[in-house]
């Protein structure tokens, strides 16, 4: 997740790094989100210090012996507004997050602009990649292949796109790890 405070400083600069990703930032929405959030937090704070003044002159009229009755109800009208703009508040600072946890990160300086992987520039390579005689498959080819995985009853117990591990998968697992244990303590 990106930096709030980089957001609300440099919106701008924020867009352009963005952009390289080939992502379209509301520079607008973001600024206008910012300054409602901003507006409702200076009213929120006035509220409340104008709620502990009163609250202070309170007692000291009930120390001195004087009706406080007419402070008690502004009190009371001051926090009545002071939990609709907390309300308020609240929901402004649920509509910013929504909109910046949907925000992609900042690439680096040095990283090629482009919208995919084919996109990127190979710096070095490590290693010689393998070459196999037989056709790789994928954990989820091998899995269903093996019926090892059960997709469509995963699915249905957690309501996503998953899978669940059957006996014999759990089981080869449960081997591999203490064949590793076995050999760790050997040695």
């Amino acid at each position: 997740m990106l930096d709030s405070k980089l957001l609300r400083t440099t919106p701008e600069l924020v867009a352009q790094g963005l952009a390289k990703r080939g992502f379209v930032l509301d520079v607008e929405k973001l600024k206008s989100l910012e300054e409602t959030r901003k507006a409702i937090q200076i009213k929120t704070e006035n509220l409340q210090q104008e709620r502990n003044s009163k609250s202070k002159d309170i007692g000291k009229a009930k120390q001195s012996g004087q009706d406080a009755t007419a402070l008690m109800q502004a009190v009371e009208a001051i926090k009545q507004e002071l939990t609709t703009a907390e309300v308020e508040l609240t929901q402004v600072q649920k509509e910013w997050d929504l909109f910046v946890s949907a925000l992609p990160n900042i690439p680096a300086d040095e990283v090629p602009e482009g919208k995919s992987d084919e996109d990127n520039v190979e710096i070095r390579r490590w290693g010689m990649p393998r070459s196999f005689h037989f056709e790789i498959k994928d954990h989820v080819d091998l899995g269903a292949a093996l019926n090892g995985l059960d997709f469509d009853t995963g699915s249905k117990i957690t309501k996503m796109q998953t899978y669940q591990l059957n006996w014999s998968v759990i089981l080869l697992a449960s081997d591999q790890r203490r064949a590793v244990t076995v050999v760790i303590l050997a040695a």
